[in-house]
């Protein structure tokens, strides 16, 4: 079901379909998470930076947020935000094309894109990159130092330009840090669906890959299933979770949530400007990181570190996304 909720203060909380929808007046900051909060990944960060955003703001202004809705509905969802605020979040790449629309339609609004491609002309549109690329280069690495079989995989969702550029840096990590490495790159065509999830897993395990990435969202716990089912090992993302699940052996941090809320507080700080902005690991760990779960091989643990630092440097680098 698409959801609607608006917030004014930090008192009421009012959920409404987005086809019908009654909002207060003068509603200052709108934010689409168009994923589900409980994911255990991008969106349930994306709905913790909403609510961080939410307890910061909520008490000198009005703050409202739509969550969980179809593809097919951002553009609607981002119009209707628009409509009643005069600034706008959204979340992950599959919202930039709904996005470029409506703020063509809004020039008097702001529009801030979390995650997406890199814009290169904008007036009232900005991105704050996270840089997951970068992050899944050392993901791809870890997971080669990790594999015993010498094959890992990459499973996501969608065939965006941003997770297409992670895909290819996770190959390039591992094969940096292991030459011989194989490594599999599975695109689902949906970061929801559980069955596709497990049966793209299963099927890079039969061709042997023991390690694997991801970027999903609800279609996660179909991974887990396969992974758990054939013994092999996971590197999660974006919400360090470790000790919880023994399937993950390390997760690449990704600062969704952050990010939100370092858009939130440049506009009402007055320092928002257009155009791509990039975080990534520069940034620090609130906006991306490499969490190695139990005790780490040493050699792991400082093989992770060389490439943070040689990331942050300059000396590697890799693909905007």
């Amino acid at each position: 079901m698409t959801m609607t909720r608006t917030i004014l203060g930090a008192v009421a909380a009012v959920a409404l379909s987005v086809a019908n929808v009654a909002v207060a007046q003068d509603v200052t900051v709108g934010i689409l998470v168009p994923g589900s909060q409980t994911d255990k990944g991008f969106m349930q960060s994306a709905y913790m930076g909403a609510k961080k955003v939410e307890e910061t703001y909520g008490t000198k202004g009005k703050i409202q947020i739509i969550e969980n809705i179809n593809y097919a509905d951002m553009e609607q969802a981002l119009t209707q935000l628009a409509t009643n605020n005069k600034f706008v979040v959204a979340v992950s790449g599959a919202s930039q094309a709904a996005m470029i629309k409506v703020s063509k339609r809004f020039p008097d609004v702001k529009f801030a894109l979390v995650g997406g491609a890199k814009i290169v002309e904008a007036t009232n549109m900005s991105q704050y990159d996270m840089r997951q690329a970068e992050i899944n280069y050392i993901s791809g690495a870890v997971a080669a130092m990790s594999s015993k079989t010498g094959t890992i995989s990459f499973i996501a969702g969608l065939e965006i330009p941003g997770v297409v550029n992670a895909s290819k840096e996770f190959e390039k990590g591992a094969k940096y840090v292991r030459p011989d490495i194989k490594t599999i790159a599975v695109f689902t065509g949906s970061f929801d669906d559980v069955a596709k999830a497990k049966e793209a897993t299963l099927a890079t395990i039969a061709q042997g890959a023991d390690v694997h990435v991801h970027v999903l969202n609800k279609g996660l716990p179909g991974l887990e299933q396969a992974a758990r089912e054939k013994s092999t090992s996971v590197i999660g993302g974006p919400l360090p979770n470790c000790g919880a699940d023994p399937l993950y052996i390390a997760y690449s941090r990704t600062g969704v949530g952050y990010l939100i809320q370092q858009a939130v507080k440049a506009n009402a700080e007055g320092s928002w400007k257009p155009g791509s902005h990039g975080f990534g690991l520069k940034a620090g760990p609130d906006a991306s990181d490499m969490v190695l779960c139990g005790t780490p091989k040493p050699d792991v643990a400082k093989k992770v570190e060389e490439l943070k630092k040689a990331i942050i440097s300059g000396q590697i680098t890799t693909l905007d996304g």
